[in-house]
């Protein structure tokens, strides 16, 4: 666990680099944690893949004095069962209109990518970009795609998208 200031009132707790379920149950075991401890001067927590900004008020509390409060919370590796949220998806036409290149790309027929899609249970690694959006992890790396050189200014709301190994929910 790497902690390093984030501007004048966050500081970043990191416990890799990479996707991984393991270091993300990490990061949200600290989220609850710190959450469940109530402090006076905590504003907010955001978790990450494989980090979380803990904002604090800084008329409260200084930089040295969070961080070893945060070095000195066990974190239990007693792993937190989440809901699950069954996600209803229609693939193809004007709901996937990029279906059809995915399935290219990766060399498989659009019934192959939705099955491979469609298959896993996924986890919601962190929520960001917009409010809402859902990065999801566990994604079958048969239909890894990359992502467009121009995005599209418009996504409705509901889409489903690939970008590289990650999938999401706008």
């Amino acid at each position: 666990m790497k902690i390093k200031p984030l501007g004048d009132s966050a500081l970043l707790v990191s416990f890799g680099e990479r996707i991984d379920e393991e270091i993300n149950e990490k990061v949200h075991a600290l989220t609850r944690a710190i959450e469940q401890a109530n402090f006076e001067w905590l504003v907010e927590v955001v978790p990450a893949y494989s980090s979380l900004a803990v904002i604090y008020d800084s008329a409260l509390v200084d930089f040295e004095s969070v961080k070893r409060t945060i070095e000195g919370i066990e974190i239990t590796s007693e792993r937190f069962e989440g809901k699950l949220v069954e996600v209803p998806v229609v693939y193809g036409g004007e709901y996937g209109p990029d279906l059809e290149f995915v399935a290219e790309y990766n060399g498989l027929s659009v019934d192959e990518v939705v099955e491979i899609h469609s298959r896993p249970v996924y986890r919601v690694y962190f929520l960001g970009f917009l409010p809402g959006f859902a990065y999801l992890g566990g994604m079958d790396e048969r239909i890894a795609t990359p992502r467009l050189e121009k995005p599209r200014l418009k996504v409705p709301a509901g889409s489903v998208g690939i970008a590289g190994k990650q999938t999401g929910i706008y």
